[in-house]
């Protein structure tokens, strides 16, 4: 339609100096003495006005055909459409709504996961109890003295520090808030890494801190399988024991969990089952730190370093 109007344009264009050049042509020459003027110059002056007239009439016509919508427009997009495929009413006018997937590997109610796996929430990073993070960050202090002067392999296994974001994203897929004390623990140590990685829980040998993404996968897992019933979805694991020596009885890990209702820490005792056993993850931190510190037992396990690697030996009875 644009091309319509250019040529209309063009020969309105090219019609008024044809006219021009026809005009200047009949005029005599300047160097001459001027004639009178011809008596007909009304009747061209006439024919001028004419001839602008039919241009812009031209030019008129040609804009109400683009400007008014004609069926020849509407049949050249039905040719485009492909055979067969009858166009929705509104499939141009509201687009359909992007499908949400779960992330992999979370248990729901449609493939036979436990009630305690949650739908994903919106991402958002959560600030942290600055009294908190001080305390937490002052009780690992302790820890990382006393295992670099004595245990120097042990302390080699501590991960780097972990990012908040990426606590937020694994609270968001799990749709848990894990408590203050544990993500200030994993913004300092995202777990440990390695052979005989060191471990908060005194209570079994070979047992490793999991790291951010570790323990949203031990999440998964111990909901998945929990369908019949046996697990909270506030607990949080954040230990699991690695050798199975430690634990022969065990056929699967053993695990630590903090309790994100409650703030209280269980672990899976001797006879199976998950018991409670600290107030806090705070609080067991700062156990650990005053047992490597003064060498004294924590429930029944003495710290003992073994060429570079720290230990969780049972206390040796006393003699009678």
């Amino acid at each position: 339609m644009l091309k319509l109007v250019r040529l209309a344009l063009t020969a309105a264009v090219l019609t008024a100096i044809a006219i021009r050049l026809r005009r200047r042509a009949r005029l005599p020459d300047r160097r001459t003495e001027p004639s009178p003027p011809p008596r007909g110059g009304s009747v061209g002056h006439a024919r001028m006005g004419l001839v602008w007239a039919g241009i812009a009439a031209l030019v008129a016509l040609v804009l109400t055909v683009a400007l008014i919508p004609g069926r020849t427009l509407g049949a050249a997009s039905a040719q485009r459409t492909p055979v067969g495929v009858t166009p929705s009413p509104q499939s141009s006018l509201t687009p359909s709504p992007p499908a949400v997937t779960p992330p992999a590997g979370t248990p729901t109610p449609e493939s036979g996961g436990s009630a305690c796996a949650a739908v994903s929430r919106p991402v958002a990073v959560r600030p942290i109890d600055p009294a908190v993070r001080r305390a937490v960050n002052r009780q690992w202090r302790r820890v990382e003295r006393w295992l670099r002067a004595n245990a120097p392999r042990t302390y080699r296994t501590l991960a780097g520090p972990g990012r908040a974001a990426t606590i937020a994203v694994a609270e968001a897929q799990m749709g848990v808030d894990l408590p203050d004390d544990l993500r200030a623990s994993l913004l300092r140590h995202n777990g440990s890494r390695g052979r005989w990685a060191f471990g908060l829980g005194f209570w079994a040998d070979g047992s490793a801190n999991l790291g951010i993404r570790q323990i949203r996968d031990a999440w998964r897992l111990l909901c998945g399988r929990s369908a019949a019933g046996g697990w909270e979805g506030t607990w949080i694991p954040f230990l699991a024991t690695t050798d199975p020596a430690a634990a022969p009885s065990y056929a699967a890990p053993s695990y630590a969990v903090a309790d994100a209702a409650g703030g209280g820490l269980l672990w899976e005792g001797e006879e199976g089952g998950m018991s409670p056993r600290m107030p806090s993850y705070y609080t067991l931190v700062r156990a650990v730190a005053d047992a490597l510190e003064h060498g004294t037992p924590l429930d029944g396990r003495q710290p003992v370093v073994v060429r570079g690697v720290l230990r969780w030996q049972a206390e040796s009875p006393p003699r009678g």
